[in-house]
């Protein structure tokens, strides 16, 4: 039966891109292969209008076992140990259903880590949401926050941070990234490659039902007026279900039964075939009858483009089937042997004794479309920022006005409905620069952060996705920790569009130029475009997702101010950068000028001096600046533990508003007694770095001389004042 214009138009695809699946095939094709190549070629899975720009990130160094191209990134980190991570986006879903949609984005790359054979040991998130004055606002950030929480606690895997961010931008489609790190033996690493011939292949996890079909179609389209008809799109998790799976495949995983493994994600039973039997040149054979379903009378077509959750598919080598079978029966799962590895080099689909599809692997897979789109680059805002045209504003009702806002207020209230603590090895919750947890009965820890600046990007692509990295790598930093690799997940609008691909093009190029100076590789990632409704795109928001080492637990730092008399150092020059800053955009509503410049040279040379400082135990508490400047970052330490600050008014840089507020990058806000102070200043003027004393630690008032004072708790007051606010909204 041929399949109608209509249904080519349904399914995502151009008339171009089905005259080459008729080219491919020899033939017209029937609706269950359309379907098939429809999941296979969308945006998700194919990345067909991003990867030739991907190929430019570097991915390699001598500490990178597995880079993109796999489940997950793997780095090895000494002791035979390896961090196994990765971050994916489920933006539509979570926008149509929040709750199922944040869950289910959290099971997702939950099975994306432990698929590769690791423990996952934590999770994280960047989300992103719309004006809290927009009616959705709220119903979708309370659903997103407890599909998060509601999955992640079920498991027993500890949400340990992450970023909640709030612009006009997101009215209409929000952003839910989620992060998982996952520990390993080096020696221990499962792929998706599948190997040899008439080897069992064997369905694993939950039943098929009929959610998320075509989910990964939806995810690779825009919205408009009528998303809510594509509910039933999103798929439905059971975190019982996905701990009952984690623990068996684990436990599988002890010998040597499984050649391959692959997670049923975006387009389900479809993908995993094909990527398992694109990566071993082989083909595959699938008897759809013997596929578990929860549904009466489901179809092949239903089944092969399900997005059921909790779902892997195995290849096991000969003669395992039987004790493999014993441990998922154990774990009370499903287990079924439903095809078989071939030479064919076909995916042959069959159901009621009859052929239903066959379709040549590398048409799926290395024939997929790859699209060179046309772009315009973004011209910079070059204007500078006039402070003395802007109507005057006292600096502490400034720095008021930012620890007030929604994306600079208190957070606790989201992180506390997350369990931080389940394992018991979170020696650092959100709140600070960096997460940190601890490799289990070891003295070394994990440190993990993410990170976006959508308003950066969105005035200078290009510079955004540099200080988005060297961001995530002062906050690695900032904890003690050496940072190794990261992951990204780049959300963006539609890539037909020539403004909204240039975004995309200058992004990469400066993540690019960031990660190879920095050694910072991109070991894993995902791309999600079609972040628009009604043809208007979000800002680009590139998400990074940083972790770096702890070798000694007693040299962990956090932002904490410790003791009264001590001094606090500001490492790097400050010149009074206010374009772009958190002080025009919450105090007068402006997004001016252009982001502050990236000297990777500092930036490199800076962290590497204060990880030094670290490491000999002389920096006492250490907290990067960024958003709000050295004044906003003064009151965070100070709010965090509930200590005062006396600080002491620039001797050079004449205007407050800029020294105070000004975003320069690459500077950090380190805590010493006045005994290392010496000590310090040698090891700068040897590495040519720029310090000067900015406060000194007191009791409980936070203050300028000569300017104001206010007392700490009326600071943390202000700082959870938004909450109460935005809760009291019907």
């Amino acid at each position: 039966m041929t399949v109608s214009k209509d249904q080519i138009e349904a399914h995502g695809l151009t008339f171009d891109e089905y005259k080459k699946i008729k080219e491919y095939l020899g033939r017209d094709s029937n609706l269950l292969e359309l379907g098939i190549f429809s999941a296979m070629w969308n945006e998700h899975c194919s990345y067909k209008s991003s990867k030739v720009h991907l190929r430019k990130l570097p991915t390699k160094n001598n500490i990178v076992i597995q880079g993109p191209g796999e489940n997950a990134g793997v780095i090895d980190i000494g002791d035979d140990d390896a961090v196994v991570f990765k971050i994916e986006s489920h933006n539509h879903p979570s926008f149509i259903e929040p709750y199922q949609g944040a869950a289910t984005g959290v099971g997702g790359i939950l099975r994306d880590v432990f698929t590769m054979g690791a423990r996952p040991i934590a999770l994280m998130n960047s989300i992103h949401f719309g004006s809290p004055k927009n009616h959705k606002t709220k119903n979708l950030l309370s659903g997103v926050v407890s599909g998060i929480g509601g999955y992640g606690n079920s498991v027993g895997i500890p949400t340990v941070g992450g970023e909640t961010k709030f612009n006009d931008t997101y009215n209409e489609n929000i952003l839910v990234n989620a992060m998982a790190v996952g520990l390993a033996n080096k020696n221990k690493i499962f792929y998706s490659k599948a190997k040899g011939l008439n080897k069992a292949v064997v369905y694993v996890g939950s039943k098929t039902g009929r959610d998320g079909i075509h989910g990964a179609t939806m995810a690779s389209a825009e919205f408009d007026d009528n998303s809510e008809e594509k509910k039933p799109t999103v798929q439905v998790g059971d975190p019982f279900t996905e701990k009952l799976l984690l623990e068996a495949c684990l436990e599988l995983m002890k010998d040597n039964s499984i050649i391959s493994i692959q997670d049923m994600g975006a387009a389900g039973l479809t993908s995993s075939s094909i990527e398992m039997a694109s990566k071993g040149k082989l083909g595959i054979e699938l008897n759809l009858n013997k596929v578990p379903c929860r549904e009466n009378k489901m179809t092949p077509y239903e089944m092969m483009l399900s997005e059921s959750q909790e779902r892997m598919l195995l290849i096991l080598d000969d003669n395992k089937e039987e004790e493999a079978k014993k441990i998922f029966d154990k774990w009370d799962l499903d287990f079924v042997v439903i095809g078989k590895t071939t030479d064919t080099n076909r995916l042959i689909l069959n159901f009621d004794n009859k052929k239903v599809a066959d379709i040549p692997i590398a048409a799926l897979a290395d024939k997929a479309p790859l699209y060179e789109r046309k772009f315009t680059l973004n011209k910079l805002k070059k204007e500078k920022v006039e402070i003395n045209n802007l109507k005057k504003i006292k600096i502490e009702d400034a720095l008021l006005k930012i620890l007030s806002s929604p994306n600079h207020s208190n957070k606790s209230w989201i992180t506390d409905q997350y369990d931080q603590s389940v394992m018991c090895d979170t020696i650092q919750k959100s709140g600070g620069d960096s997460a940190v947890v601890r490799i289990h009965n070891k003295e070394k820890a994990i440190a993990i952060s993410v990170d976006s600046s959508a308003l950066y990007c969105k005035a200078d692509p290009k510079t955004g996705g540099k200080q988005i990295v060297a961001e995530n790598w002062r906050n690695l930093i900032s904890v003690g920790a050496k940072p190794l690799a990261i992951t990204n997940c780049l959300n963006f609008g539609s890539p037909e569009k020539t403004d909204v691909m240039g975004e995309f093009v200058d992004c990469i190029n400066g993540i690019k130029e960031a990660c190879e100076f920095l050694n910072f590789p991109v070991v894993s990632g995902n791309v999600s475009f079609y972040n628009e409704t009604n043809s208007k795109s979000i800002h680009p928001t590139p998400v990074i997702g940083g972790v770096g080492i702890i070798n000694d637990l007693k040299r962990i730092t956090n932002i904490k101010t410790k003791e009264n008399g001590n001094l606090i150092l500001v490492v790097g020059k400050t010149i009074g950068h206010l374009g772009q800053s958190a002080f025009l955009y919450e105090n007068f509503a402006m997004n001016s000028g252009p982001p502050p410049e990236i000297n990777l040279l500092n930036e490199k040379n800076n962290g590497l001096a204060v990880l030094e400082l670290i490491k000999k135990g002389i920096a006492l508490s250490v907290h990067d600046i960024s958003s709000g400047g050295i004044l906003v970052s003064l009151a965070e330490m100070s709010m965090s533990s509930g200590l005062g600050l006396k600080i002491f008014k620039p001797k050079k840089l004449k205007n407050l508003y800029e020294y105070f507020f000004g975003e320069d990058q690459g500077r950090y806000l380190i805590e010493l007694s006045k005994n290392n102070l010496k000590n310090i200043e040698a090891l700068f003027k040897k590495n040519n770095v720029f310090h000067e004393i900015v406060a000194e630690v007191q009791n409980d008032t936070f203050e300028i001389e000569g300017l104001f004072s206010l007392k700490t708790k009326d600071l943390q007051i202000c700082n959870n004042k938004w909450y109460e606010d935005f809760n009291a909204i019907n």
